[in-house]
């Protein structure tokens, strides 16, 4: 909000001097600069500041009015509460931002002692991603082979949170590549764009499984030919095939990756949730029968009830 470069009380000033009125057109608004749109009007094409002005135009003034004095004043005191307001909402924000920077501190040693207990468990990070509808749908099956040995998964926000996160992927030795670790990172570029980067995969001899799903997606998109809009196509077609390290190794568009999103968003908070599906549905899928055969009960006690009222009238 700082960019307007223009306090309130000049705007009541400039609006006296054209004649406002002795009431003041202009609402007193305790100090509050005026809300993005009366900083745009403020603002020339090289960014600076413009001289004083309100963001809603003095009743007296030569040009034509749109509205009667009454109508004029009422919207210029709406204008100096929606800054008072804006004002909160700025506030808010940056109170909002700084409790969860401090739960996420808070949560750091339950989420290393949830990793300690998960590590117990064989296979439970490759079995929540089977599991999980989104995550499942860009695993391999040689990547599924690969994925077993993926021992912790850690997810973890830059300290400001605005700015970025991290995605790491810890593997015990395997037969696949010879990284202890893979992260992939995802920030704020220097244009102030999203921009992604992440870990070169050190393949061992024949095992380049980003490779091979490139290949197969090039092959796959080939095969449907070019035409109009090809480039899009294609491009959209490779999407369609991704996989699940051609998603890691891949970093040309960070503002739609959703396997990201989803593994920050929806994986990390809670995996159990996913690796329990199978018994969770089980469940559920039980208490369904359940109620299942409590309902034809009830319709058939109705029946009865029916049938017994109708012989006790002599109607059957």
């Amino acid at each position: 909000m700082s960019e307007a470069g223009v306090s309130a009380p000049a705007a009541q000033e400039e609006a006296k001097n054209n004649g406002a009125g002795d009431n003041g057109a202009v609402a007193e608004d305790k100090g509050a600069e005026a809300p993005p749109a009366a900083k745009k009007a403020r603002m020339g094409m090289s960014g600076d500041a413009a001289p004083a002005a309100s963001s809603l135009p003095p009743p007296s003034s030569g040009e034509e009015r749109d509205f009667d004095e009454e109508t004029q004043k009422a919207l210029e005191e709406i204008d100096a509460n929606q800054n008072e307001i804006d004002l909160l909402n700025e506030k808010a924000s940056e109170e909002i931002l700084k409790v969860e920077q401090k739960y996420n501190k808070l949560r750091r040693p339950f989420y290393d002692k949830r990793n300690e207990i998960i590590a117990r468990i064989p296979k439970f990070w490759l079995t929540a991603f089977i599991n999980h509808p989104q995550i499942s749908s860009v695993i391999e099956e040689d990547e599924e082979d690969a994925l077993q040995f993926l021992s912790r998964l850690e997810v973890e926000e830059f300290e400001d949170i605005k700015s970025g996160y991290r995605i790491k992927l810890h593997f015990d030795e395997n037969p696949y590549f010879d990284n202890e670790c893979l992260s992939k990172e995802f920030l704020l570029g220097s244009s102030g764009d999203p921009a992604s980067t992440s870990t070169p995969v050190q393949w061992k001899e024949g095992k380049d499984l980003a490779a091979k799903a490139a290949m197969k997606a090039a092959a796959f998109a080939g095969s449907k030919g070019g035409g109009p809009g090809g480039g899009r196509k294609q491009k959209q077609l490779l999407l369609e095939h991704r996989t699940f390290f051609s998603w890691f190794c891949d970093n040309s568009d960070p503002s739609g990756d959703d396997i990201a999103e989803v593994i920050k968003d929806d994986m990390w908070p809670n995996p159990l949730q996913y690796f329990l599906v199978p018994d969770i549905e089980v469940e559920n899928g039980c208490d369904d029968d359940e109620d299942d055969d409590e309902d034809d009960e009830d319709e058939e006690d109705e029946v009865d009830e029916s049938v017994r009222k109708r012989l006790y009238m002599g109607r059957v």
